[in-house]
């Protein structure tokens, strides 16, 4: 079902240019340094820098099934 699904996402581009995580030749350190290097690009330019984190534990143990199956369906079969 990954394949499948990773497969389909990829092909459709459906996923976000900066989604890294479990991604085919795409690490998260790479978020990492996707955001140090915004950071030293807003230092350079003296703006203001604002950062939100949060950590979402267990987050797929709260998607709702339904209105996942819902959302898939409207990207295609």
């Amino acid at each position: 079902m990954y394949k499948r699904l990773s497969n389909f996402l990829e092909t459709n581009k459906s996923l976000y240019k900066y989604q890294f995580g479990f991604r085919k030749n795409h690490s998260t350190s790479q978020t990492v340094m996707e955001v140090v290097d915004k950071i030293y690009q807003y230092c350079d330019n003296r703006e203001v820098i604002t950062g939100i984190y949060l950590h979402l534990q267990k987050a797929f143990d709260t998607v709702n099934d339904t209105i996942l199956i819902e959302k898939l369906a409207t990207y295609g079969d």
